[in-house]
């Protein structure tokens, strides 16, 4: 049998112990509370100052469907308006099989749908990512080798093997955070800037007043030339019908096609290229554009 006395000890004992229980909690909950810790930095939202309003909105709009899970969907966002939609399959990558499921965004999809928003519905980055890139609406470019430094929140960044090739694109956020719709069988995440290999470069977007002159080519596939010759080094494939800002134009190389002939070339600074206005709707020397022999192009 147990002693009285051992059996006092154990009712104080346990006493004692459910005494230093109810002191502990509480301070251990308070002192929880005070050491927790901050926001964590790849929150969805815009990082750091500089943006524009439009851009914020953009950068929000983002987030906002970030925050409500929603899925990466291989060619989501690219109905008649801006918007999610269900995605396809995408013939080189299994992981979309469920994307007719899923109703989302692929990259462009949400650049285009971000973007719409921000401009009271506003489709003005209607196209994949290369056509974003390119966009009539730059406000500025800057390239890989600037890095990070010189963007701001709203920012779109371009990924690629080259100026040909672009396949990714998405919206920083600043602080080295970007928003993106990745890849099938993801949702929309918040990710660090990826500046390897791939990476080619940024574009402000203007969502104001477009300035220059401002034209649309026609046609499917076709080349803008580093140099206004049919020879010279090929630098991007109109895909269709695209808006496109003429700097300048100037007789060169005479070309044959569809019917036509024209040996006027115009310049556009988006590309750096050089294009042939037989594919430039209008007549074949445009209106109101300067003559590149008399004032060169800007380099």
């Amino acid at each position: 049998m147990v002693s009285r006395t051992a059996l006092t000890r154990t009712v104080i004992r346990t006493l004692i112990t459910l005494l230093a229980v109810l002191f502990w909690a509480p301070l251990s909950v308070a002192a929880t509370a005070q050491a927790a810790p901050a926001a964590p930095a790849d929150e969805c939202r815009v990082l750091a100052p500089g943006a524009s309003a439009a851009a914020e909105r953009a950068v929000a709009t983002a987030c906002a469907e970030v925050a409500a899970g929603t899925w990466y969907t291989w060619g989501g966002g690219h109905g008649a308006q801006p918007g999610a939609t269900y995605g396809q399959v995408d013939p080189t990558d299994p992981a979309s099989e469920h994307d007719p499921e899923r109703r989302g965004f692929d990259c462009s999809g949400l650049v285009r749908y971000a973007y719409a928003q921000a401009t009271g519905g506003q489709d003005i980055l209607n196209g994949v990512a290369s056509q974003q890139y390119y966009t009539h609406r730059a406000a500025a470019r800057f390239t890989a080798a600037q890095g990070l430094a010189p963007l701001l929140p709203g920012d779109l960044l371009a990924y690629g093997k080259d100026s040909t090739d672009m396949q990714h694109i998405a919206i920083y956020l600043g602080a080295g955070k970007m928003v993106e719709a990745r890849q099938s069988g993801t949702k929309l995440m918040v990710s660090d800037v990826r500046l390897g290999s791939t990476y080619f470069g940024a574009v402000r977007v203007n969502t104001g007043q477009v300035t220059g002159n401002i034209h649309q080519t026609w046609g499917t596939g076709v080349w803008t030339k580093a140099e206004p010759s049919l020879g010279a080094r090929r630098v991007y494939a109109f895909p269709y019908s695209t808006t496109i800002r003429v700097e300048c134009q100037k007789h060169a190389e005479l070309v044959r096609s569809e019917g036509y002939e024209n040996d006027v070339w115009s310049y556009l600074p988006d590309y750096k290229a050089w294009v042939t206005n037989i594919y430039i709707k209008g007549p074949a020397w445009l209106e109101g554009v300067r003559d590149c022999n008399q004032n060169p192009p800007t380099p």
